[in-house]
């Protein structure tokens, strides 16, 4: 893949704009997501989980993802 300069911002082309409902639109969503999945994967402990209520449900949530952000900042940086 060529790689070009440009002297300025006006100088670029446009970027892709993809009409909702176009199929490209959906293939374009689904390589980001895969992209990012393997990126930065999610992980989840094994198990189903029993709530008392919506808010103690949001909080096992708040937590697992608060252990995914700890989790991404201990990694090494990547080259």
């Amino acid at each position: 893949m060529p790689v070009y300069k440009f002297r300025s911002v006006e100088d670029m082309p446009d970027p892709a704009w993809r009409a909702p409902g176009d199929p490209a639109l959906y293939r374009a969503l689904r390589n980001l997501s895969e992209t990012t999945r393997r990126l930065h994967p999610r992980r989840f402990p094994a198990g189903v989980y029993k709530h008392r209520s919506i808010e103690e449900m949001n909080a096992q949530r708040d937590q697992w993802d608060a252990e995914h952000v700890a989790r991404s900042r201990n990694r090494p940086p990547t080259k």
